[in-house]
């Protein structure tokens, strides 16, 4: 982006000390992880107009955000690394890759039958970009996709039917966004309603899965799961989750990938040009997300 007219370009790592001149900053573009001192850094850019993320998620930001600032999301950028990783984890999950991957590393021919996508029952809540861009990739692959939505629309469920949807599918795949009606929302009741030997797909964030009741689910063997997100995260090396049957893990890897990257910089370039020219901004975020 340093090709833009007029534009200063200050780089910051997220590190501990901060951008210099900050107290000049008009534009803050963080880094993909959040620095710690995220609420200081707020604080001390008086001159501070928009904020844009890299990231679809902007909790992070949103309850320090001073008035007037505009805040912007990357929503789109990450949408085919994460719908890409969905496809994966589910698969690696019903049939049983990470087993047959340890048992490659002990030298053992563990045959038997597994599972498949084939046939199945794809439940997609959180039905946006990312929700839309899994649901190409899961085309040719032979399922049913029911869409979930927060509020109902033409072809999308509202997420209030989820007590009649969570029972007749095979894969339920998580895109929500981080919010206090999405804290949690995956609790106990909600994992109760999932039918036997189901697989839960969590690519949103860790926060809206109760890890606990996970945990008592995957320990008794009924359910299984595909996380890139946890809740703690990063996940502490003694938690149970990383020993419970049935579950494959990644490090919030999902959008971590070249496409995301030249799409971020399209993106940001596509921005500082509006925001230089007084154009409107895309990905404005307003009302409760």
């Amino acid at each position: 982006m340093t090709d833009l007219p007029d534009v200063e370009c200050v780089l910051y790592d997220g590190g501990e000390r901060p951008p210099e001149n900050a107290e000049d900053v008009e534009v803050w573009i963080p880094p993909l992880i959040p620095p710690r001192t995220t609420a200081e850094l707020l604080g001390r850019m008086p001159k501070l107009r928009l904020l844009q993320t890299v990231t679809a998620g902007v909790e992070t930001y949103r309850p320090h955000l001073p008035d007037g600032v505009i805040l912007c999301n990357a929503r789109g950028v990450h949408d085919a690394g994460t719908a890409e990783w969905a496809v994966g984890a589910m698969i690696s999950v019903l049939r049983d890759f990470p087993a047959f991957a340890g048992a490659q590393q002990r030298g053992e021919w563990t045959y038997h039958h597994t599972g498949v996508l084939a046939d199945a029952t794809v439940l997609i809540i959180g039905y946006g970009s990312i929700g839309q861009a899994l649901e190409r990739r899961l085309d040719g692959f032979e399922v049913e996709v029911v869409r979930v939505a927060r509020t109902a629309r033409d072809g999308v469920h509202g997420e209030d039917e989820l007590p009649r949807l969570l029972p007749e599918a095979d894969v339920v795949v998580l895109l929500v966004p981080q919010t206090p009606d999405t804290a949690r929302m995956v609790d106990a009741a909600f994992l109760a309603m999932m039918k036997d030997g189901a697989v839960l797909v969590n690519a949103a964030r860790g926060s809206v899965v109760d890890t606990d009741a996970l945990v008592a689910e995957l320990a008794a063997g009924r359910l299984r799961a595909a996380l890139d997100v946890t809740d703690p995260e990063p996940l502490p090396k003694d938690h149970p989750l990383w020993t419970a049957p049935g579950v494959f893990i990644t490090p919030h890897v999902a959008g971590s990938t070249p496409a995301s990257l030249r799409r971020t910089l399209k993106l940001m370039r596509s921005q500082m040009l509006r925001y230089l020219s007084g154009e409107p901004l895309n990905n404005v975020i307003t009302g409760s997300y």
